[in-house]
Formats: structure tokens, C-alpha cells, sequence
């Protein structure tokens, strides 16, 4: 069964939530593809990861480059998986084709913009009668997650 956990973005913006969850995602030994529908959203992403923690590094990169096989994160505006990742990011409601690849799919969404609010309420409508587990997490006041669904 597939895991899809949607997390409400209210407190924080998506380039400071999004390395806190990677790091996550790192500390567990995993890979994720970051989806977003767009290569602004991508070039902010990346540029968020990189300036995240100067003591750290989360290794990353985005689509075009190199060595795709050998990034822990890799941003894209596409379905492809080219890093073996068993953790999917999608952002702000981008459309998935497929989740066939993926154990989990950490779907992050702003809270402060309705358009994407409401795909988001249709995505988990759509989802919750499929074969997956699924949760909704919140952004509790100091910036950290509550589960409410």
C-alpha cells in the first residue's frame, strides 16, 4: 500500500519546510524526486536546498543535469525517476501520472493560495477510495507537524 501524506503549508513558505523534510527523508536513508509544475518553482527549490543549512549539504540537482542516477533529491517538472527514489515530493498540487514507482509520496501544498488549496481537497478526494494510507499533517505554530487526518 502506497503511503500519500498531504502537508498544509500556513506557518512557513515552501523553501523553509521543504529542506526540514528532506533532511527527514536523508536521515532515513531515502531518495525522493521533488515534482513541481514549473522550472521557476524547480530554480527556487534548488536554490532553497542549497542555502538551507551552511553546515550541511543535502545533495541534490535538478532536470539537465549530469548525473541524475547519483542525486539523494532530484527536482523535476516531469514523471521521470532517474535516481531510483522511493519517495515522491509533490508541489503545490502538480499532476502525477503514476505513483507505481514510489512507497511514498509527501504531497506539500500552500495553505495561503486557494487555487491550490482546492486541487488539493480534489487530490485527496480522488485518492482516499484508492489502495493507499493516507494522512494530513498541519504546521503547528513553531513551524513543526501535527497529524490531523
Amino acid at each position: 500500500m502506497k503511503d500519500i501524506r498531504f502537508y498544509h503549508l500556513q506557518r512557513q513558505a515552501l523553501g523553509e519546510a521543504l529542506p526540514k523534510l528532506m533532511v527527514k527523508v536523508s536521515d532515513a536513508g531515502l531518495r525522493a524526486v521533488i515534482k513541481a509544475a514549473d522550472q521557476t518553482v524547480i530554480d527556487s527549490l534548488d536554490k532553497a536546498l542549497w542555502d538551507f543549512d551552511a553546515e550541511s549539504f543535502l545533495p541534490h540537482d535538478k532536470d539537465g543535469c549530469e548525473h541524475p542516477g547519483d542525486q539523494t533529491f532530484f527536482l523535476t517538472t516531469t514523471d521521470d525517476n532517474p535516481n531510483g527514489s522511493t519517495v515522491l515530493v509533490l508541489i503545490n498540487a502538480t499532476d502525477v501520472t503514476s505513483f507505481d514507482h514510489y512507497d511514498r509520496c509527501l504531497y506539500m501544498f500552500d495553505g495561503r493560495d486557494e487555487t491550490i488549496v482546492a486541487a488539493a481537497r480534489e487530490d485527496w478526494k480522488a485518492w482516499k477510495g484508492g489502495d493507499y494510507s493516507m494522512s494530513y499533517w498541519q504546521q503547528k505554530e513553531m513551524g513543526g507537524w501535527e497529524q490531523k487526518a
